[in-house]
């Protein structure tokens, strides 16, 4: 923080040292000469006798603020001041990682030397990589690996990307981008009405033949060059295949109008800068293990 906000903080809490310290001894009291002496306050005809603050409770205030004045040296609190410990939550954090390393480092490199699918054979590895899968990837696929709207299942056989360790290791190491673009402009309604007619037909489905024969026209001037003439996809751009009743946004004609007339812009974020090469060995045999 700055110096100013550092000085602020300082100030402040002398400050609310002292006036405590200046209440807790002003208001001290001894004894009074009449043990029957009251405050000459009354509620509902009950008075309250004049009596000093317990010794032990005074004494457990002065325990508290000394204390708190040793805490605040040796540790920091005061502004900018380190304390003369120099604790922090960075370095002790960094201490605990260290130690961490020097207990499971070697382990987790020994798997990092093995194909990933012998890997998936070790079920200790496996765990591991279950636990390393629940810090960084369940906030989006769920701790099930199951997926919800937006995010791939990944205990099913279907991958956008191609299927298999290398191809889970490349979206886990470099991310993926999708890139659905929005045809609503180009189509119109009426267009996008006949594409996703003809949509829902390519997944078995029943849809209106006049809208779907109209789709398919359009289909083919427009979406084969990611889905194929066939709707089947295609895992170099990330193209779903239309034809198997799998859907990442929803399967039902308004979801697929929804995403031809907007498109869809998903990402999967790349864990390359934030995760060590062994830690992504790890999780890939996991997700690896999900859907085999």
């Amino acid at each position: 923080m700055s110096s100013f906000w550092s000085w602020w903080v300082i100030i402040l809490t002398v400050v609310t040292f002292i006036g405590t310290l200046w209440v807790l001894l002003a208001n001290r009291t001894g004894a009074p000469a009449d043990p029957e002496q009251t405050t000459g306050h009354a509620a509902d005809g009950i008075e309250e006798y004049d009596n000093p603050m317990p010794y032990w409770w005074f004494l457990m205030f002065m325990i508290t603020i000394v204390f708190g004045i040793g805490y605040l040296i040796v540790y920091p609190g005061m502004g900018n001041f380190p304390g003369l410990l120099g604790w922090s939550q960075v370095g002790q954090w960094e201490r605990q990682v260290e130690k961490a390393e020097e207990r499971f480092g070697a382990l987790r490199y020994k798997y990092l030397a093995m194909p990933i699918e012998e890997v998936v054979l070790d079920p200790e590895a496996v765990k591991m990589g279950q636990r390393m899968y629940a810090n960084n990837c369940a906030q989006c696929h769920g701790s099930d690996a199951k997926g919800s709207y937006g995010f791939p299942n990944l205990t099913d056989d279907d991958w956008l990307w191609g299927e298999g360790p290398e191809a889970i290791k490349t979206a886990l190491v470099h991310g993926r981008q999708a890139a659905m673009p929005a045809w609503g402009t180009v189509l119109g309604d009426e267009g996008v009405r006949n594409v996703a007619a003809y949509v829902v037909q390519l997944s078995g489905r029943d849809a209106d033949d006049a809208h779907a024969a109209a789709g398919k026209q359009q289909f083919d001037m427009l979406c084969v060059a990611c889905h194929g003439p066939e709707g089947l996809g295609n895992p170099m751009f990330g193209a779903p295949n239309l034809t198997n009743g799998i859907w990442l946004y929803g399967g039902t004609d308004a979801d697929i109008q929804h995403t031809l007339r907007a498109g869809r812009n998903g990402v999967m974020p790349k864990f390359s800068d934030k995760l060590s090469d062994d830690k992504i060995h790890l999780i890939t045999a996991y997700v690896y293990s999900l859907s085999r």
